[in-house]
C-alpha cells in the first residue's frame, strides 16, 4: 500500500485477519481491511489494475516446517489469489514470498505456481526475482522472492524481461551510515541476544 500509493496508485481493497493489524492498517490508511479472504467472493472485490499479495510464507520458509502446498491452512492460500485472478484478470500482479520458495521441493513448488499463473493468463519472468533492501541501498539483508506478471493470455510462454539496473552488494551497505554515534547503553542488546544472533548468522 505504501509503495503503490507513492507511485500514484489508489488502494481499493485490503484483506487481513489479525485484529491488531486491521486496527493499525485502518489508522495508517483509513481503510478497514476485510477479514478472511477465503470467505470473500471474488465478485465482491472491486475491479483493480494491480493485484499485490504476499501469501503466507511459513509453509515454504526454512524456519518453518517446509510442508509447502501440503500445509492445508497456509500453503494453499496461493489458490485464493488464483481464484481472484481468474475472476478479475487484473493487468499486473506483484506477489511476494520467502527466498526459499524458489528451491522448495527442488523447484517443484515454483513450477506449480508458475504453471497456475500461466493457466490464468499471466506472463512471468523465467525465474522469480530475488531482491533484498540492501540491493537498493537500505542496510538490511532480507531476501524475498518477487513474482511479477502481466496479463497477456496469448503470450504466456514468452518470458518477461525485467531490468532492475545495477543492484548494490552487501558490501556497498553499512548500518553505521544511519546509526547515531553516541547511544545510551540502555539500548545495548544483552549477551544472550548477541549469542542468539551469532548462532542465527
Amino acid at each position: 500500500h505504501q509503495a503503490m500509493t507513492q507511485l500514484g496508485g489508489e488502494c481499493v481493497f485490503a484483506s487481513e485477519i489479525d485484529k491488531y493489524a486491521i486496527e493499525t492498517y485502518k489508522k495508517n490508511y483509513g481503510i478497514e481491511p476485510k477479514k478472511d479472504i477465503c470467505e470473500i467472493k471474488a465478485k465482491d472485490i472491486p475491479k483493480h489494475d494491480v493485484l499485490c499479495a504476499g501469501f503466507p510464507c511459513q509453509a515454504f520458509s526454512i524456519a518453518g516446517h517446509c510442508k509447502g502446498f501440503d500445509d492445508e491452512t497456509r500453503g494453499t492460500f496461493f489458490f485464493e489469489i488464483e481464484r481472484i485472478l481468474n475472476y478479475h484478470h487484473p493487468k499486473y500482479i506483484i506477489l511476494e514470498n520467502v527466498r526459499n520458495l524458489v528451491s522448495h521441493e527442488k523447484g517443484r513448488t515454483w513450477q506449480t505456481i508458475k504453471s497456475h499463473l500461466h493457466q490464468s493468463g499471466y506472463r512471468l519472468t523465467e525465474e522469480p526475482l530475488i531482491v533484498s533492501p540492501h540491493h537498493f541501498g537500505i542496510p538490511q539483508l532480507r531476501e524475498r522472492v518477487i513474482i511479477l506478471g502481466i496479463y497477456d493470455p496469448n503470450n504466456v510462454t514468452k518470458p518477461l524481461n525485467i531490468n532492475l539496473g545495477t543492484l548494490k552488494s552487501k558490501d556497498d551497505n553499512s548500518i553505521y551510515t544511519i546509526l547515531d554515534d553516541n547511544v545510551d547503553t540502555k539500548y545495548n542488546i544483552s549477551d544472550e541476544e548477541k549469542k542468539v544472533l551469532t548462532m542465527w548468522e
